[in-house]
């Protein structure tokens, strides 16, 4: 067994993370929207209007950014690197707090 395919697994797992990394910035994505939305509607602070547009934003980013991370992921596969998160984790931890700071600013202004 040569060294790539010690590393290299010949299934799809690459490509069901990438997947899941769709459906996290799509739920930040369009969840921020909505929740953003109807904050601003129903009169919550703008504390909560913030958070769940950055929620949003972190989702879009991530979205974005999803193609460069599969080819830098696939990149380090092939080539027997260590993998390295990078910005993404940063954007998806930020953009998860956002949503619970805006939960928890709904929860205690709603009686």
């Amino acid at each position: 067994m040569t060294r790539e395919e010690e590393v290299w697994d010949r299934g799809l797992q690459s490509e069901r993370t990438r997947l899941a990394w769709v459906r996290t910035a799509v739920a930040l994505a369009t969840g921020g929207l909505g929740a953003t939305g109807l904050a601003a509607r129903s009169g919550l602070p703008a504390l909560a209007v913030v958070v769940f547009a950055l929620a949003a934003l972190c989702g879009g980013v991530l979205l974005i950014r999803t193609r460069t991370r599969f080819r830098r992921v696939q990149a380090a596969l092939h080539g027997g690197r260590p993998l390295d998160p990078g910005l993404d984790v940063v954007f998806a931890w930020l953009g998860t707090l956002s949503v619970v700071a805006g939960a928890l600013t709904f929860v205690f202004t709603i009686r």
